[in-house]
């Protein structure tokens, strides 16, 4: 097969989370253990750094990359979803793997991949692992996709393992309550590995304590353990948080050399040594356009407040979710000033523009309906001038098409 007519395979013959939703979700690690075990325990054969959370766990990872790679190191990099490629999701050192990696290892997994029904996930970080292993990694920074406790990565041992903001999201998988998400997201804790949280949330650090001690694994809250902070190439203002529970992990991650340079080079050049897109990203200017991926009330609050702190005469929106957002708790957050662009991500789970133009005005959000992300974009850039500001987001699927 071309590398076009594999990722079409993986995407259409097994279930998406991103497309299908919870019909996708598959809450079993035996799966991934098997395939682990057929591809000969490829997870074994590097050291890594798992990342779990609602809102930062992308950009932390992303960080502790261009750290470590700064360093000097041969640094794997596992993240979720992909914006453009595929291939964004595996890296080595800033580079995506290689598109007939991706055949090859279709190729010869695809007997075992049929016969036991892994889902795309699985097989994606089947793929991760191996290719780390075979590429000889000095560490990886693992990603968890979705909770953590039974996430398809959930099959490592880490150096460290690190815990962002907790919010609600994914909710009919991971619990309605902030501490059962926290206790969702405290299962990639592992006996005696170190444990650093980057927010303290009262509701959640109960949990993390409770885990931790059954554990054996020590504990620390970054806000506590790191009192300085340094300045970084992601623009938000939210990353503040994410930078210390970056550098608190650095704190207690044993046998790396990484001094002061390399935090302060590897936060400055993030962008550069990891093509991460679509945080706080401005996109042009005059006007000033902004997207960013946040997509869950914790995220969308953070980005609203510094969308509220730009300079601007009029303010455009280009707004569209996917359909399992609570969409009562997330509206209100929203400039009712702003001219509204409603359009839909195309993919199956995207939300009707029609339901959300009619929810959206009960928050005095006012706007018209566009055919596609692109074409309500284009309407915003005719309508705004130089001095005004269009802000693109709500779903990560909607950053995805304009990037």
């Amino acid at each position: 097969m071309t590398y076009t007519q594999t990722l079409e395979w993986m995407f259409a013959q097994l279930p998406i989370y991103q497309n299908k939703g919870k019909s996708a979700f598959n809450g079993k690690l035996d799966n991934i253990k098997l395939f682990a075990q057929e591809l000969g325990s490829p997870e074994e054969k590097f050291k890594s750094i798992h990342i779990a959370g609602t809102n930062g766990k992308g950009s932390s990872s992303h960080m502790l990359a261009s750290i470590l790679q700064e360093a000097g190191y041969r640094v794997g990099l596992y993240t979720s979803p992909h914006l453009k490629d595929f291939r964004e999701r595996i890296r080595i050192n800033g580079n995506k793997i290689p598109k007939k990696e991706v055949v090859c290892f279709i190729d010869d997994n695809k007997p075992f991949l049929i016969e036991k029904k892994l889902s795309f996930f699985e097989m994606t970080v089947g793929m991760a692992f191996y290719y780390f292993a075979k590429e000889n990694v000095d560490i990886a920074i693992v990603e968890v996709g979705l909770g953590g406790r039974l996430d398809s990565t959930n099959i490592i041992t880490p150096e460290v393992s690190l815990l962002t903001n907790i919010g609600l999201d994914h909710t009919e998988f991971l619990g309605d309550t902030l501490p059962k998400i926290a206790y969702e997201k405290a299962g990639i804790i592992k006996k005696g590995v170190p444990v650093v949280v980057s927010e303290y949330q009262k509701e959640t650090a109960t949990v993390f304590k409770s885990e931790a001690l059954e554990k054996g694994a020590r504990l620390f809250f970054a806000e506590e353990v790191i009192k300085k902070t340094y300045k970084t190439s992601l623009l938000g203002k939210y990353q503040e948080k994410n930078i210390k529970g970056v550098l608190a992990v650095l704190e207690v991650l044993k046998g790396f050399n990484v001094d002061e340079k390399h935090i302060k080079e590897g936060l400055l050049n993030v962008v550069k040594n990891t093509s991460l897109l679509g945080r706080w990203q401005v996109l042009q200017e005059e006007p000033k356009i902004i997207c960013d991926t946040a997509h869950n009330k914790e995220g969308l609050s953070l980005v609203m407040t510094q969308l509220r702190q730009q300079q601007y005469k009029k303010l455009f929106i280009v707004l569209g979710f996917v359909k399992d957002k609570n969409l009562v708790s997330i509206l209100p957050l929203f400039p009712t000033e702003a001219t509204y662009f409603f359009c839909s991500p195309n993919i199956e789970r995207g939300l009707s523009t029609t339901e959300l133009k009619a929810k959206a005005s009960d928050f005095s959000l006012r706007g018209e309906i566009y055919l596609s992300v692109k074409e309500a974009l284009k309407s915003a850039k005719r309508q705004a001038k130089k001095e005004d500001l269009i802000f693109i987001g709500g779903s990560t699927f909607v950053v995805a098409e304009i990037v």
